[in-house]
């Protein structure tokens, strides 16, 4: 009897320390979560967490930012704007939250252009950005707009049939101009027939023009470059409407015929007339600084160059040796004629750097120019420009011309592409089973089990 009286009693003390225990490590637990967290994002592809491109974009910045969220007092989507703010804060701490109610202050929203509830207005260093949405592409850009400085002017020549920085035909290159201009780059269309290239470009951008430009316009462009101004030149094959001399002043010669690369149709593409470039074709180079992604260019042709130009040239996209450039017509079965082709490899971008000395003021200054010239101006069009990496190709090669080169390695960051696009008979066959089979599947069943409790 004692000894079971002594069971029962270590029993209920063994009980006891064990919820007391229970009790104190739950309260450390709770302690512990006031002090330190940690979250983990298992969804696919991490679309909770901030990209690196974010988290670059983040490092980058100096210094305390602030951001006011003009939200009405509604808990949930205040919540919400903490929760998206808050993955920025966890990498960079010093980012401060402050609400205001926009029915409290309607001056200062008619003044400041507020126009969404749940807007924000960062601040940092005196300049101010929107963010209309919660992006993390949209916010992530509105940085970059910031951390940028100065204004960056981009000037693309036009009337000669260029490709349109606004247009929306296959052939434009306004997607591509788009992305540039979330990123803080402002455009201005020149026509040098009628006034010269403004002083305050920071790339000229000649994109393929169909007919010749005059001794005029060219003398402008001749003049621009003299001067030390950036260039981008989007060449193409065949005829050089006019830019002879432009290509003279840099050296280069832009080759007769297109390059064939077979080598595209195992990624499915059965034109040999694209070109793919991979990352081992990249050359050392700061615009490629970082940058794997597989490339395509339609239609390129090949570029020389005159080493004794004076200019500083490297050779920035070069195709694989199994690519020739073909001399003659692209039509029936094309084949490498060794007597007129001539074997890759084949530099179809150049990038071209020199330093000028010039006045500013009672100043001489060193002023770094910098150019860059392709032999094919499709892989920024509407219709190539979202293939793999051509895309943040684009915008690597502005930033290095307009000398952004702390940008260069900061990856375009796209959202995943949620929506599921299924083929109509696929569609039709599941909303049959869905609608139809299922339902009847079920019916039938109910009714048998019915059928056998009746029965029983």
């Amino acid at each position: 009897m004692t000894n079971s009286s002594g069971r029962n009693a270590s029993i209920q003390f063994n009980s006891i320390f064990m919820g007391l225990l229970l009790l104190v490590l739950t309260g450390l637990l709770a302690w512990l979560s006031t002090r330190y967290t940690y979250e983990a994002d298992w969804t696919r592809n991490a679309k909770h967490t901030l990209s690196e491109a974010s988290k670059q974009m983040l490092a980058g910045i100096e210094g305390p930012l602030q951001i006011t969220a003009y939200a009405r007092e509604r808990e949930e989507l205040r919540t919400a704007i903490k929760k998206f703010i808050g993955r920025y804060q966890r990498i960079k701490s010093d980012i401060e939250l402050h609400f205001i109610n926009p029915d409290v202050v309607p001056d200062e929203i008619r003044i400041l252009g507020i126009n969404v509830n749940g807007e924000l207005l960062i601040k940092y260093q005196g300049k101010t950005e929107h963010v209309r949405s919660g992006s993390e592409q949209e916010f992530t850009n509105a940085l970059q707009r910031l951390l940028r400085g100065s204004e960056r002017w981009l000037a693309f020549i036009e009337g000669h049939g260029e490709r349109s920085s606004v247009g929306k035909a296959n052939h434009d290159i306004s997607e591509w101009s788009s992305q540039l201009s979330s990123r803080g780059f402002k455009f201005q269309p020149v026509n040098l027939a009628q006034s010269s290239i403004p002083d305050n470009t920071s790339v000229l951008i000649i994109a393929g023009p169909l007919v010749s430009l005059l001794q005029g316009e060219v003398e402008h462009i001749l003049n621009y470059l003299a001067k030390g101004g950036n260039l981008l030149w989007l060449g193409e094959p065949g005829e050089m409407h006019g830019l002879e001399p432009v290509a003279h002043y840099l050296g280069i010669e832009f080759l007769q015929g297109t390059v064939v690369d077979f080598a595209s149709h195992l990624v499915g593409i059965n034109d040999p007339t694209i070109t793919l470039l991979t990352e081992k074709l990249y050359a050392s180079h700061a615009a490629l600084e970082k940058f794997s992604f597989a490339t395509l260019f339609p239609m390129a042709t090949a570029i020389a160059t005159d080493k004794a130009s004076g200019w500083k040239v490297k050779p920035l996209l070069t195709t694989a040796e199994h690519t020739w450039q073909e001399r003659g017509e692209l039509k029936g079965e094309i084949g490498f004629d060794k007597d007129t082709d001539i074997r890759g490899p084949l530099a179809i971008a150049l990038s071209l750097e020199r330093e000028l000395e010039q006045t500013d003021g009672d100043e001489l200054v060193i002023k770094q120019q910098r150019i860059i010239v392709t032999g094919d101006g499709d892989f920024l069009s509407n219709t190539y420009v979202g293939n793999s990496g051509n895309m943040e190709l684009g915008i690597r090669l502005i930033n290095w011309l307009t000398h952004d080169d702390n940008f260069i390695s900061i990856p375009v960051h796209t959202a995943e592409d949620l929506q599921l696009n299924l083929p109509p008979m696929i569609a039709g066959i599941l909303g049959i089973g869905f609608l139809i089979v299922l339902p009847l599947v079920f019916a039938c069943t109910g009714v048998f089990v019915w059928w056998r409790r009746k029965n029983l």
